[in-house]
């Protein structure tokens, strides 16, 4: 019997920097086995049942289709803030390489905060609201726009626990910029076929729903109307129709600018810890707060 390969190159963040770009393109690539559950979130214990995968079996099975590849992985962007995670992937995969994607921290939560919106998970009206909600200590499901972007803190684990060579950072304007090059920088990183020919389309771009009730109404639909279709259709067809109208209530367009004055504000509030991360990195991240 076959045994089923573990995992060896992690994507663990940050959220809305360029993960699910990486992870779609190495997936792509032949010798590169990339789990078909992207954000299992095995190793992210603060998200409790929320995880998308809570059990041992279901984690290794995602990586049951893996055949003669030459790497094995999952990206789960959860993985970074998380206080244990690094070393809970250190025991389990000693030889795991990591990567690591930043992103300017203010434009991370904001960005968080639209898609947030979008999944009709953020009821504040702005993204201003919503950062003081979190100041006055509302409840979250999951962590706080500040805290999913404590970037100083959450890559020190990384690099306590992991040999500096064994980790790649990506800073997410280096990405955007020149996306062949780093993305071939990554393939050599990772010891495969660097030399490949390929586009890069733009993947996860910012959305909008048309309409709100719509989209409450296809993620949970009332109990009496399930009781009416659930009888007379099958599964496979549900899901088919359901992906068919999300697709029809979804607009791609720009994200609108942040209002000026509280890009300033968070600017000033974040500069020391840029400031820090900089110099932890040896890179010069100051830009965030000054462009």
């Amino acid at each position: 019997m076959k045994q089923t390969r573990i995992p060896d190159v992690f994507i663990v963040g940050a959220p809305r920097s360029g993960t699910t770009a990486l992870y779609t393109y190495l997936r792509e690539h032949p010798e590169i086995f990339m789990s078909a559950i992207k954000e299992p979130n095995f190793f992210a214990e603060y998200l409790g049942e929320r995880r998308r995968v809570r059990t041992w079996p279901e984690y290794v099975a995602c990586f049951a289709g893996a055949r003669s590849e030459k790497r094995i992985g999952e990206a789960s962007v959860f993985y970074l803030a998380s206080n244990t995670a690094a070393r809970a992937i250190k025991d389990f995969s000693p030889t795991a390489q990591i990567i690591i994607m930043l992103r300017n921290p203010i434009d991370v939560m904001y960005s968080i905060y639209h898609l947030r919106r979008f999944q009709n998970l953020e009821d504040e009206p702005s993204f201003e609201a919503a950062l003081f909600a979190d100041a006055r200590g509302r409840k979250v499901p999951e962590l706080s726009y500040r805290q999913r972007v404590s970037f100083l803190p959450q890559v020190k684990r990384y690099l306590t626990v992991f040999d500096r060579e064994r980790i790649r950072l990506i800073i997410y304007d280096d990405f955007k910029i020149d996306t062949r090059r780093v993305f071939q920088d990554t393939l050599q990183f990772l010891d495969v076929k660097s030399d490949v020919e390929r586009d890069f389309p733009i993947i996860n771009g910012n959305q909008r729903a048309r309409s709100r009730l719509v989209w409450s109404l296809l993620r949970r639909p009332p109990r009496p109307l399930r009781r009416i279709i659930h009888p007379i259709t099958s599964r496979r067809f549900r899901t088919a129709v359901g992906s068919y109208l999300f697709g029809l209530n979804i607009v791609y367009e720009a994200r609108p600018p942040m209002e000026p004055e509280l890009r300033r504000r968070l600017q000033t509030d974040f500069s020391p810890e840029i400031e820090r991360l900089s110099t932890l990195l040896e890179r010069d991240l100051t830009n965030w707060c000054s462009s």
